[in-house]
């Protein structure tokens, strides 16, 4: 079993440009309930370190790169995001990081619902006592 789960995203373009259309339930498997994207982060700087109960997020890096770490309690995997048409599902109860952000690191992220602080497990240990 991987955690990691990528999603391939249809670029269309020209010689004008690309295009990358994100849509609920055709290529992002949820509702869409809040966007947010991290940018301008200083290099050494670790993001995430949290869980969520319920939520589900798709993250995409949309310029620059960044590694996530995700884990479950058993498994701890690790994916380098550095192109605008690929996306990672990050499911429930899965604990995650982002590390090693690029300069110019724009990390774009959806979730199927909106921010509510009693969904985050933000303790190592007490998202593995959940978790077991």
């Amino acid at each position: 079993m991987t955690l990691i789960k990528l999603l391939d995203f249809a670029t269309k373009g020209d010689a004008r440009g690309s295009l990358v259309a994100l849509e609920s339930h055709k290529n992002i498997p949820f509702d869409i309930k809040r966007v947010y994207y991290i940018f301008a982060t200083e290099a050494g700087v670790v993001r995430g370190l949290h869980a969520h109960k319920e939520l589900q997020q798709v993250m995409m890096c949309l310029k620059g790169s960044c590694r996530i770490v995700l884990d479950d309690g058993s498994i701890r995997e690790q994916v380098i995001l550095d192109c605008p048409d690929k996306g990672l599902l990050i499911d429930t109860m899965i604990w995650h990081e982002m590390h090693d952000f690029s300069h110019d690191c724009v990390l774009l992220v959806l979730a199927d619902d909106y921010y509510d602080e009693q969904d985050y497990l933000r303790d190592y240990d007490e998202f593995l006592k959940v978790f077991k």
